[in-house]
């Protein structure tokens, strides 16, 4: 035996010992608990263990960092340049930086000192960033995945890794449940064998992330934060499944947490506040406006606001980051508060072409940055400010409307189209409902819940701002067809369930048939969910009022 091989292999041996002899960094590091045996020295594995653990997390800041000293403790250690190539990769979040990734790959051209699950975990990345466009990439690499994981199905990061893959490869055009039930399957049996691995956890949560499969992720939803608390991604994530069951002090909970645990790491690390974790500012915003805390929507969508207008910084995997969270998050609290008049002062001319939302796309839709970016900018404030307009039955709805249908011929992508469809359709048939033109306005919401239909529920706030079945049961209500109203509202319910506009609609429905007990329960519903909303609320005083009355009777 070479010196060489000889001393590598001690200084695995060394490494082994030491994983055994010690609780995991990562788990001191509060971010849950992984093993991966590398070859490396005992302060290159100490980096790495807290990268892979952040990397479950999608701490990518933090998981750069933590390889970056990998390789920095022990230039040799191979699989530091993996995690930093890894970690470069951004699968649900539709980012990647490939040349960078590129880059740091090319240290990894001799891999004869290495384990062979070592090495088949430097194949795999490889081709995570070889030949072909990111779709193909990623089809790749998941195959490369699956070998390794049917190769090693004792192999906890394997799986979890696999399990990721097969979630990476999913599309929002994507037909049935396939790839998500086997991720979440595998994800499961790591869960079962490490109750306290981020990825388990993490990756649960993202396959089961519909109101259909949701119930099945609970547990897991319950103890992510738990493992990992010092990730504030760890913290938001629980609240996907809290949304998709309608269970908002949760979701309040989660995302509360979320933020303030973001807020302290930038602090903590004199960080651009750019890494702050305004994804889960917005969906904070949503959760109070589902529970009536109005006022507590208003303060967050001013922070926003105020962060948007003084930071200049940005993130190039993010492209226009701030406005887009301000988008989403001023045309939610329009939406929801029904404050019409709002339109026109959170989106004017200047917010209008700087805006840059998701066109209801939500996080985990697989689209490039240019593709994402491409109408991008007017789509929201478009769609409010022709909503509002409707609403307030100007004819300034019409021009709104005409941009969509231009939008939607110069679209080529299908599966973008339906959004850009449904949103024109929408402002068309509340304009026609507020003139009293109910039948056209039918035909319009029945053809936008069709197209709605096709599309996968959000896995988040509705992508599309107003849940076309939602709105198409407040239009059947003032059509005088409350029958209809309920089954529209019933399915709003099974897409997206206690949504307050909703259960509104529905105790309203009820009533209008007659049907007193329905409402009663429909109203003591809201009334409940709205247990800490402003007191000078008009809905709250009508279910308030309506089961007073019912009381009496």
């Amino acid at each position: 035996m070479s010196l060489l091989k000889s001393s590598t292999r001690l200084a695995l041996i060394a490494v082994l010992i030491i994983g055994l002899a010690h609780q995991s960094y990562a788990q001191q590091a509060q971010l849950g608990k992984v093993e991966l045996q590398i070859t490396g020295t005992e302060k290159a594995r100490e980096h790495f263990i807290r990268g892979l653990a952040a990397l479950h997390s999608f701490w990518y800041e933090e998981a750069l960092d933590a390889f970056r000293e990998t390789t920095k403790a022990d230039p040799n250690c191979l699989m530091g340049y993996w995690g930093e190539a890894m970690a470069h990769n951004h699968p649900l979040w539709s980012e990647q930086d490939a040349t960078a990734a590129r880059k740091v790959i090319e240290n990894l051209k001799d891999t004869s000192r290495v384990t062979a699950k070592e090495r088949a975990f430097i194949e795999a990345v490889k081709t995570l960033y070889g030949e072909g466009d990111k779709r193909a990439r990623d089809a790749a690499y998941s195959a490369a995945m699956e070998k390794f994981y049917l190769a090693h199905p004792d192999d906890l990061e394997a799986a979890s890794f696999y399990a990721l893959s097969l979630l990476g490869v999913v599309r929002p055009e994507d037909k049935g449940f396939r790839n998500q039930a086997k991720a979440g399957a595998i994800a499961l049996e790591v869960y079962k064998k490490n109750p306290n691995h981020p990825g388990a956890a993490h990756y649960i949560i993202h396959a089961f992330d519909d109101p259909e499969h949701a119930i099945l992720a609970l547990p897991a939803a319950f103890r992510y934060a738990e493992i990992a608390p010092a990730a504030h991604h760890a913290r938001h994530m629980p609240s996907h499944i809290f949304l998709q069951l309608g269970m908002w002090p949760e979701a309040a909970a989660s995302n509360e947490s979320a933020w303030q645990t973001s807020d302290e790491w930038v602090k903590r690390k004199n960080l651009p506040l750019i890494n702050r974790d305004y994804h889960s500012l917005h969906w904070l915003l949503y959760v109070y406006l589902q529970q009536g805390r109005y006022q507590k929507a208003e303060e967050l969508l001013g922070l926003m606001k105020k962060v948007m207008s003084e930071s200049t910084d940005d993130n190039k995997m993010r492209p226009n980051y701030y406005a887009n969270n301000y988008a989403n998050m001023a045309a939610t609290f329009i939406v929801e508060t029904e404050k019409w008049e709002l339109a026109a002062k959170l989106f004017d001319t200047t917010a209008a072409a700087a805006s840059s939302s998701s066109s209801g796309m939500d996080h985990s839709a697989h689209n490039s940055n240019t593709t994402r970016q491409s109408n991008a900018g007017r789509t929201l404030p478009l769609f409010v400010r022709g909503l509002a307009a409707a609403k307030l039955m100007s004819e300034e709805s019409q021009k709104s409307v005409a941009a969509f249908q231009a939008m939607r011929e110069g679209e080529k992508d299908v599966y973008r189209t339906k959004p850009i469809e449904i949103r024109g359709l929408e402002i068309s048939a509340v304009a026609a409902s507020m003139k009293g033109n109910h039948e056209e306005a039918i035909e319009m919401m029945k053809r936008a819940t069709a197209l709605e239909n096709e599309m996968a529920p959000p896995s988040g706030p509705p992508s599309l701002i107003k849940p076309s079945h939602e709105l198409f049961g407040e239009i059947l209500l003032r059509a005088n067809r409350p029958k209809e109203a309920a089954e529209s509202f019933n399915t709003a319910m099974l897409r997206q369930p206690n949504r307050a506009r909703t259960l509104i609609g529905s105790a309203r429905a009820a009533a209008q048939q007659g049907d007193a007990k329905r409402a009663a329960e429909f109203y003591s519903r809201f009334v409940r969910q709205w247990q800490k909303a402003d007191s000078n609320l008009a809905e709250l005083r009508e279910a308030q009022d309506y089961l007073k009355q019912a009381s009496a009777r």
